[in-house]
């Protein structure tokens, strides 16, 4: 009986696997779309991760280098703090001070966190053994703060993200706030490295849901309120909700030691609908 159990655990271990091993993929495409979108879209670029259009032409190139480094292993390491060094300076730089301005906002603050949650996803891809300690300690502690953030602006967003439900699902104000509390949940969880793989997983799969019921419709066919393939603000968010997507499964991926450490190291904003949720 007890095999019959443990052979049960090591398949669904290994399915488990097998879904999160998809995430680092996931994670370098996504950046490399954000990257020729924001090389594509210079001009243009309101309410995208990169909003600063004087800088598109520089940083749209090196995000989508970044991004093709990270999928291959002699170039992981350096692709992945270039990534994560120039998304923090970029939100600390650019998007801080506005956010500081109007701390109200919150398509600012959305867009301050998505891009810490992203650089700090792109600092623990390598892995625990490929970056400094202190640095995997503070990306944790950083995507942990932005997935709490993420799950407050759930509740104090309510009425306005019940709106960018689609009507097929029922129960907009349950689902808006179990997301939510799923946020708010996971944060701790990942900033504190305690059950950080299921933290991580659960957020993956949460973003992953949005991506097929939310974003998918709303960029490529334009439904949900949505703008349509046009649009630069959509493909954005469905761009940085792939990435949150990826990222959040590539750090669930990784073993745990056998001391329970981990080895690796929608809210609206100002047009387009925020990636998470």
């Amino acid at each position: 009986m007890s095999e019959a159990i443990s052979t049960d655990s090591a398949e669904i271990e290994n399915a488990m696997n097998s879904f999160l091993d998809l995430g680092h993929s996931l994670f370098a495409l996504a950046i490399i779309a954000l990257g020729i979108e924001t090389l594509v879209c210079a001009a243009t670029l309101t309410g995208n991760l990169i909003e600063t259009s004087r800088f598109g032409a520089a940083i749209g190139p090196t995000l989508a280098a970044c991004g093709v480094g990270l999928l291959l292993k002699r170039t992981l390491r350096a692709a992945a703090l270039t990534l994560g060094t120039l998304l923090f300076a970029y939100s600390v730089v650019f998007e801080v001070p506005k956010y500081a301005a109007a701390p109200g906002n919150m398509g600012f603050r959305t867009l301050v966190f998505e891009l810490l949650a992203i650089a700090t996803l792109g600092w623990l891809l390598p892995g625990r053994d490929a970056v400094p300690n202190w640095l995997a300690v503070l990306s944790r502690c950083l995507l942990a703060v932005s997935f709490i953030v993420f799950g407050v602006d759930h509740f104090l967003g309510l009425a306005f993200i019940a709106t960018l439900v689609p009507n097929w699902i029922p129960w907009h104000v349950f689902w808006i706030t179990f997301f939510g509390a799923g946020f708010i949940a996971a944060g701790p969880s990942i900033g504190l490295n305690f059950r950080l793989r299921w933290g991580a997983a659960g957020i993956g799969l949460m973003f992953a849901v949005w991506v097929f019921t939310l974003h998918l419709p709303r960029t490529l066919f334009g439904l949900a309120g949505g703008s349509g393939p046009h649009s630069p603000a959509e493909w954005s968010s469905l761009f940085i909700a792939i990435a949150l997507w990826g990222g959040s499964w590539a750090l669930a991926g990784r073993r745990v030691e056998a001391n329970g450490r981990g080895s690796a190291g929608p809210t609206p904003t100002v047009s387009r609908v925020s990636s998470n949720g």
